[in-house]
């Protein structure tokens, strides 16, 4: 399989194929430019695997996390249900996603609506690979730097995954260091919770830049994340900070995929 190619759920089925997992891409990983890439870094890693997987492609909705955080549930409804058919249609058993949102909804709130899966966050599905010896982290990319890590609310504190990220990690030869808050003191990146699309409440500071600076107390070169929100906000909050040339936002999937060259 070619490194770009990405296999897609009806034409496999058109085969009477049903692939292992579906990689869930969600939408941010859909059509954010820089969640793309992430997307592009996952693909390329399950492809360089010979993972049996494919995507649901045109066919995938919103989960509707971001309509019943914001109080629609009527909307989120709307949607889940599609959705549900569409997997179970499928006969869909085993789900990776790189959203935290999206593992969160499918993994705790489909089962109410018929949907029952086995649902992993990336950063799971990675550290069983690395502890099974089939996903091997190659070379010295990130000898010598210092890597921070910013736990997700949705992965962390609503699911209890810290370890697995942070396992991920430290695959690489690299010097990990924790920030002042983290795991289950954690700050929020200031998106969750539908607050991505709402405009600022009074205050003297936004949440994503106290985040952003006490990553940089810890002087790192990467901050690693595992959300398309965090990645969003801290980009912005290094951004403020002027430090955008000298540490650079990251998902795990792309540490692991630089790391073997993909």
């Amino acid at each position: 399989m070619s490194d770009n190619k990405v296999p897609v759920m009806a034409d496999l089925a058109a085969e009477g194929r049903a692939p292992e997992i579906l990689f869930w891409v969600g939408c941010a990983g859909s059509f954010d430019q820089r969640a793309q890439r992430v997307t592009i870094a996952f693909a390329k890693i399950l492809n360089a695997l010979g993972t049996d997987y494919a995507v649901l492609g045109k066919e995938e909705c919103c989960t509707g996390d971001p309509a019943r955080r914001a109080g629609n549930e009527f909307v989120f409804q709307m949607l889940a249900q599609q959705n549900v058919a569409t997997l179970n249609a499928y006969n869909v058993k085993k789900i990776v996603t790189t959203c935290p949102h999206c593992f969160n909804t499918l993994k705790n709130e489909y089962p109410s609506l018929g949907g029952n899966y086995q649902v992993l966050h990336h950063s799971q599905f990675m550290q069983e690979l690395i502890d099974e010896g089939k996903l091997v982290v190659e070379g010295g990319a990130f000898k010598g730097k210092k890597i921070t890590y910013h736990d997700p609310c949705y992965l962390g504190r609503a699911n209890d995954v810290y370890e697995a990220p942070r396992a991920v990690i430290e695959s690489l030869d690299s010097d990990f260091v924790e920030m002042r808050n983290c795991k289950s003191k954690a700050l929020c990146c200031g998106a969750g919770g539908a607050q991505m699309w709402k405009e600022d409440e009074p205050g003297n500071s936004r949440i994503n830049t106290k985040r952003a600076q006490q990553a940089l107390e810890v002087n790192p070169d990467y901050i690693a994340v595992a959300c398309p929100y965090c990645n969003t906000m801290l980009t912005d909050g290094v951004k403020e900070a002027g430090k955008q040339e000298d540490v650079k936002v990251i998902d795990i999937a792309e540490l692991i995929a630089m790391a073997n060259g993909l």
